[in-house]
């Protein structure tokens, strides 16, 4: 593979460098004031790893001059590339694009915006070579306000960990350490970036949670608060849906109408009973008519909303479409972007055969 731009301090990774590479995926939106910080301080981490590494920074659609700073930064040090996105599409989007375009034996993910301290990422790289395929952190010390951020926080941490059965302090931490092959099994949508440990063990990784260091912003301000917290919770919904019945949906849906089942001929019987002993109207019995109209609401609604997360699976993984759309990308010649994944290429690829109006074409 042909070097990019040369840098006598660093060696750039390319789509055949050797076992032990990293990459760095960082999503950046609105965050002009934290590059230089946040390129000085990755930079003297780099520096230090004595193995490949890259840096793959994507521009959530950046309306300030977050663009421009980049552009300089990536002039500087042939490490560092840029996604920029045509639109702000939400971090989620903008975590999948990084995966996505990363070419490292070893990922890891941090948000831009100073709070999470790039000197964690050795102790997390030395974690997955113990062996471990995923290393998420825990912001012990958590540096952020007390009623919008720390007690929300915590309480949807216990009910998530609650709900999915995954013992974890800090799901809302963005850095972590992944192996390749993990991140090549991730399909995030949503809010799913948040769920990456839980949706990686139940692919059966091995994950470890560690203590990481955690700073107060010190710029810009932040782009999520209470107002995601209904996504949040509708995406655990998909969550434990998946982990529970995603490969056989029978199991909820005839439990559920097995229950309703149960519910409508226990309800008959009562009419019955009321009409026998209380010559009560069968027909015009409001209870009976209002309770079946409510539960067969209820159930047509779960049903269309998670046969929706199937579609949009289903759609986001047929012919390589992604749930984003890159303007360009600087730091990298053409023959090194992975526009997707070696999977999905080869998802592709045999679509592509096993169509013959596309052979015929």
């Amino acid at each position: 593979m042909e070097q990019l731009r040369s840098n006598s301090n660093s060696q750039r990774i390319s789509e055949h460098t050797p076992l032990g590479s990293v990459s760095l995926v960082v999503p950046v939106y609105n965050e002009e004031d934290n590059i230089e910080p946040l390129f000085e301080q990755l930079r003297a981490v780099l520096d230090n790893l004595k193995r490949p590494c890259e840096v793959v920074i994507v521009d959530d659609g950046s309306t300030d001059q977050t663009l421009p700073r980049l552009r300089k930064v990536i002039a500087t040090d042939n490490r560092f590339c840029v996604v920029q996105f045509r639109k702000n599409y939400g971090q989620t989007a903008a975590m999948q694009a990084g995966l996505e375009y990363a070419n490292g034996d070893v990922i890891v993910t941090m948000d831009g915006d100073l709070q999470n301290d790039p000197s964690d990422i050795p102790m997390m790289l030395a974690k997955i070579d113990e062996g471990y395929d995923l290393v998420h952190g825990w912001r012990k010390n958590r540096q952020d306000t007390l009623v919008t951020r720390k007690i929300p926080s915590l309480i949807a941490n216990k009910i998530i960990s609650y709900v999915t059965r995954f013992p974890i302090h800090d799901l809302g931490c963005t850095l972590k350490a992944m192996r390749r092959e993990i991140a090549d099994e991730l399909e995030l949508y949503g809010e799913m970036h948040r769920f990456i440990p839980i949706l990686a063990h139940w692919r059966g990784a091995k994950c470890v949670e560690v203590e990481t260091k955690h700073h107060a912003r010190k710029f810009g301000t932040t782009k999520y608060g209470l107002s995601r917290t209904i996504r949040v919770v509708l995406d655990l919904i998909t969550v434990k849906y998946m982990l529970d019945y995603y490969t056989s949906p029978m199991k909820l849906f005839g439990r559920i109408g097995l229950g309703i089942m149960a519910a409508g001929m226990a309800s008959m019987a009562g009419v019955v009973a009321m009409k026998i002993f209380g010559n009560v109207d069968m027909t015009g019995n409001p209870l009976l008519l209002l309770g079946v109209m409510f539960t067969l609401m209820s159930l047509q609604a779960l049903s269309v909303g998670l046969l929706g997360e199937a579609t949009t699976r289903l759609y986001y993984t047929r012919d390589s479409r992604r749930p984003f759309t890159v303007r360009e990308v600087l730091g990298r010649e053409p023959t090194t972007i992975p526009i997707v994944r070696e999977t999905l290429q080869a998802n592709h690829l045999s679509n592509h055969k096993a169509n013959p109006l596309s052979r015929a074409s």
